[in-house]
């Protein structure tokens, strides 16, 4: 089973010494956030630096299907629209992976077979992660088996909201172990967190259980990404990686629906944890409707003109 770091072996060693570390963690002065996520919000980006930043946000996408509803055919599809996201322009980037449910994997990883695009498949109960730890651990190996790439786990929010940290990360220990080659994001609900210092917490317990990405929410709950809770998570990595030499990825999931959004949280990103962060190995967007805009902003930008909704294709 992975083990955390050597310099935060005493900090992970029980429950108390776990919840001392987290709760001597810098308080998060939430006006002060808010303000420097809105500030850096307002960035004017000239034309180059926007064409650049629209397929930079395309070859990050996590291109999501979660409903009840989906079907083989729906997952093919989606598959087909990340490896040509513009069958009109082949020059458009590739996203970096389709995301879907576990018993869609397969389906999945035999569409993008040989493609370069990812199969990631949430597991772990998703999205409410009510479940016993066997079944989790099985819902991880069901993925991996059928060609999962990368899994995006859930935490247990009313273990981590009692003050059971142990216990999450435990839990994210045992999912990471299941994972084997596959990439693990640690999915937080930060809506369902109520605290900013809670949201710093939760992210510094999900890098010291061995987490590859941090990843913000569900898209399940009222409250999504924000740029104020992005922005936090950015200071977090940075952080971890200055005290470590770990480079962790950053997944903001639901409500970033259109190029102006997804070019503010790229600001975000150069701005606060730098240029290494400027790839799709560490910064995805969890969408299923953003594609469709930054394709049409692309048109616009190429062409001169803007085709509308009408002529790119609906997921």
């Amino acid at each position: 089973m992975p083990t955390t770091l050597p310099a935060f072996a005493d900090a992970t060693a029980s429950d108390s010494a776990l919840r001392r570390f987290l709760h001597g963690l810098p308080g998060v002065d939430a006006v002060g956030l808010e303000a420097r996520a809105t500030a850096l919000g307002t960035r004017s980006i000239k034309t180059t630096a926007k064409a650049y930043a629209i397929d930079l946000a395309i070859s990050m996408i996590d291109l999501t299907t979660l409903e009840g509803a989906d079907t083989p055919g729906k997952v093919r599809a989606l598959a087909a629209k990340a490896v040509h996201p513009d069958p009109t322009d082949r020059t458009t980037p590739r996203t970096a992976a389709v995301c879907v449910y576990p018993d869609m994997a397969a389906t999945a990883a035999a569409a993008l077979a040989g493609s370069g695009v990812k199969v990631a498949s949430v597991a772990t109960a998703f999205p409410a992660g009510r479940a016993a730890l066997d079944v989790k651990l099985a819902d991880v190996r069901d993925a991996v088996a059928a060609g999962a790439d990368e899994i995006d786990m859930v935490i247990d929010r009313g273990a981590f909201l009692a003050g059971r940290y142990l216990k999450v990360y435990e839990e994210i220990l045992a999912v990471k172990a299941e994972c084997g080659s596959a990439r693990l994001k640690v999915i937080f609900e930060t809506g369902e967190l109520s605290t900013y210092d809670n949201i710093r917490r939760a992210s510094w317990l999900g890098m010291l259980a061995g987490a590859d990405f941090i990843k913000t929410s569900t898209g399940k709950v009222a409250t999504n990404a924000t740029p104020a809770n992005t922005l936090l998570m950015l200071e977090a990595v940075r952080d971890f990686r200055a005290q470590t030499g770990v480079q962790i990825g950053v997944k903001p999931a639901g409500g970033i629906r259109t190029s102006k959004d997804a070019i503010k949280f790229l600001v975000l990103v150069n701005e606060t944890a730098g240029e290494d962060w400027l790839d799709n190995h560490w910064f995805r967007f969890g969408a299923s409707s953003l594609l469709n805009d930054l394709l049409m902003q692309r048109q616009k930008l190429s062409t001169g003109r803007y085709s509308g909704p009408d002529y790119v294709t609906v997921d």
